[in-house]
């Protein structure tokens, strides 16, 4: 095997943890037989509903009755009634003919793309969308086109570029960016794609619990403009696994043609469960996502009260922009080091020179933590 041309600075590692004794704290593994926990301020865990009793309970309920996984696709055996009973109270709550549920959001992603786009579309796509949305370019054969982040003005342009001679196009977008913070003027996009007749698929992986009315995502109230989302379990639903919700004429399409639909085992029953009991206990504290926005808020003031780096994000994801990789890295270490986990994200990832410490702020958090994390903040050199 070739040796992996990676520059030394840009190789990963794996890395352990485990649930430490607070809700919001991770216990470090990582230093031989030394353990230590520390506050966890980069899970997707939103609501911190992975550790609820109510969600956990209902996963193992149904591990006794249906078995721990599902055994084969959903075309063999491995389709069960709590597959259907998430897909249906999904389709309800987010106003949609059909949900489809996927064992991970990568997968969900590349089956989306695959199905509205093709060798004969061209896609037109927000410069900072997901990794597994550029897989699904890539897979469906289709032409990329990039338009600079959130920029109405230069995705129109790209239309106009194609529109005349192009029969199949499809923009794609999120609705919250993951490494930025940032929110998609997604009313403004589905009016353009509506005037050029174009199709739109919107990933809410990030914002689904959070953003919209009653949390049900910002696509909420364009359904009829938009073509088709897709969303994730294992951000604020705590769960594991993905769906795509649309029309009934494209779901079906779906089912009949997607491979990584048909061609994978069907999502484990006890993530589903999970994801079905965390969806209802969203759906009762319709608050959450407000409360977590407004937290938000206060830590993105907090920080810039004591850092002159600059603070992206207009939601519960927050990225302290450091610039040099190098030096983004001493910070995590800095940070890790007085009881904090946050990681520097680097190229690839993110653009050169913007390398950055991304936050996630999560339910639970009490007043005295941000005190504390604005301190050690201060205290770096």
């Amino acid at each position: 095997m070739n040796k992996i041309k990676i520059p030394k600075n840009r190789l990963r590692r794996l890395k352990t943890y485990s649930l430490g004794r607070k809700p919001y704290e991770l216990q470090n593994l990582n230093r031989g037989k030394i353990k230590n926990n520390l506050i966890d301020l980069c899970s997707n865990d939103y609501f911190g509903l992975s550790r609820d009793n109510d969600v956990i309970k209902a996963s193992y309920e149904i591990s006794l009755s249906e078995g721990l996984g599902s055994g084969s696709s959903r075309f063999i055996t491995g389709s069960r009634p709590i597959h259907k009973l998430l897909e249906t109270e999904l389709a309800n709550w987010l106003n949609k003919e059909k949900v489809l549920l996927f064992p991970s959001g990568f997968q969900a992603n590349i089956a989306a793309v695959q199905a509205l786009a093709n060798r004969n579309s061209v896609v037109i796509a927000d410069k900072f969308i997901h990794n597994s949305l550029l897989v699904g370019v890539k897979a469906s054969g289709s032409k990329l086109v990039r338009f600079v982040h959130n920029n109405l003005e230069d995705l129109e342009n790209k239309i106009l570029k194609f529109h005349s001679t192009q029969k199949s196009i499809l923009i794609i977008v999120e609705s919250l960016y993951s490494m930025e913070g940032s929110i998609a003027p997604l009313k403004e996009i589905a009016g353009i794609c509506k005037k050029y007749n174009v199709k739109l698929l919107v990933d809410e992986a990030h914002a689904l619990g959070i953003l919209g009315p009653e949390g049900k995502g910002l696509s909420y109230d364009l359904t009829d403009d938009i073509t088709m989302i897709t969303a994730t379990f294992g951000k604020s639903l705590g769960s594991g696994g993905a769906f795509i919700a649309c029309n009934s004429k494209i779901g079906e399409y779906l089912i009949q043609t997607s491979g990584a639909f048909r061609y994978t085992t069907a999502l484990s029953p006890a993530l589903a469960a999970g994801a079905l009991k965390s969806l209802q206990k969203i759906k009762s504290n319709k608050e959450w996502g407000i409360n977590l926005l407004s937290e938000s808020k206060k830590w993105k003031k907090e920080i810039l009260d004591h850092i002159n780096f600059p603070v992206k994000g207009d939601s519960q994801i927050l990225s302290i922009i450091v610039g040099q990789e190098e030096k983004t890295i001493l910070l995590q270490k800095h940070l890790e080091k007085n009881g904090f986990l946050a990681i520097a994200i680097r190229p690839p990832t993110v653009p050169i020179n913007e390398s950055r410490i991304r936050l996630t702020i999560r339910r639970g958090l009490n007043p005295g933590i941000l005190k504390n994390f604005t301190s050690v903040l201060k205290s770096f050199k």
